[in-house]
């Protein structure tokens, strides 16, 4: 027997012995309660029947608090459209796209409400709605996913004065489809302004690192006229060999770009780069191989271009410098410290 089902039969005690007595007084003596709640038991029986013995809750909602229905639908619309941002992106997100003033605990609350609390709901959420459009989710594509990086925590802070002082660069595993192969993407940030760069590419090579480089870095920072002073990498092999003439190396020193090395079982230290990764991850292939299913990397890098460019300059970054803004803007408002930089820079070999 349930507690709701006690409190039922309990209740129709009362009312069976006063009807066996014939007497209300009597009965309510007998099991120790008061008249009036006799006449209520009898009253909610008339009016809802059995469900009105049932115990009402004293707690109600406060839905004076509550966010009104359009701003509540509008955080379902975005978290359809992005499930895998927090619910701190979300809040500065709504108030930079509509000026929606949400806290992140009223993102939260909807996503209680709606069972889409942790990312995991949200992407099936998304999975569902995509099997509705007739999307089908390929294995290729669910397996590329599962071989996905586990996310690195980023510890420790490295010096960075101004756009165009160090580029963290890294070789991220995408994964393997069906018709394309491995896929491999390199990906590059500037770590001031944490503005970001991402190619993909079929092999883990030192071309491939080299034309990140070339195609995606050095035309952003020739078109601002700043220097790339320094790249930041891990320790493999597509980034160089020790005692031998490598071409990403030639390529630097081409260009008068200097490199330096994580130390040994140590990514924190590229940790700006390391998080790039999990956002594209996060919010570009775990979405995109859900809603389309390529064949090709043409079609991939296509949308990762689409993305890379939101990315830098609609998506708001909560870093260090950049505070709620965008990687762009971040990087535009820092050329003067850049240039002011390199200025003193030669002053001081002139001395």
């Amino acid at each position: 027997m349930t507690q709701q089902q006690y409190i039922i039969n309990r209740k129709m005690n009362i009312l069976d012995l006063a009807e066996t007595l014939g007497n209300i007084s009597q009965a309510c003596r007998n099991l120790g309660v008061s008249r009036q709640h006799y006449y209520d038991i009898k009253s909610a029986l008339e009016e809802e029947g059995i469900e009105g013995l049932l115990e009402q809750s004293r707690k109600k909602p406060r839905k004076g608090n509550r966010l009104a229905t359009t701003i509540e639908e509008k955080i379902l619309i975005y978290a359809l459209e992005y499930p895998t941002h927090g619910q701190v992106r979300v809040a500065n997100e709504l108030l930079k796209q509509f000026g929606m003033q949400v806290s992140p605990g009223g993102i939260r609350s909807v996503w209680l409400r709606h069972q889409l609390q942790t990312k995991g709901l949200r992407l099936k959420r998304l999975e569902k709605w995509s099997a509705e459009q007739n999307s089908v989710l390929t294995e290729s594509q669910v397996q590329a996913l599962e071989l996905a990086k586990e996310e690195k925590q980023a510890c420790g802070e490295i010096e960075t004065f101004h756009p165009g002082f160090l580029l963290g660069q890294d070789t991220y595993y995408v994964g393997w489809i069906k018709g394309i192969g491995k896929i491999y993407q390199q990906t590059g940030v500037d770590t001031h302004s944490n503005v970001g760069f991402a190619k993909v590419y079929s092999e883990k090579t030192a071309m491939a690192a080299a034309d990140l480089l070339n195609d995606k870095v050095l035309p952003l920072f020739d078109e601002y006229g700043i220097p790339l002073l320094r790249t930041l990498t891990d320790r493999g092999t597509e980034y160089g060999h020790k005692n031998m003439e490598h071409p990403y190396q030639l390529f630097l020193q081409i260009n008068g770009i200097e490199h330096s090395r994580t130390k040994t079982r140590h990514p924190q230290t590229n940790g700006s780069t390391e998080r790039l990764n999990q956002i594209i991850q996060d919010e570009f292939y775990q979405v995109a191989f859900r809603k389309k299913v390529y064949t090709t990397l043409e079609e991939i890098q296509k949308d990762l271009d689409q993305f890379m460019e939101w990315y830098n300059t609609q998506r708001t970054n909560q870093g260090k410098r950049c505070q709620g803004r965008t990687p762009m803007q971040t990087f535009t408002d820092s050329l003067g410290l850049c240039k002011k930089y390199l200025h003193g820079s030669a002053l001081d070999k002139r001395e």
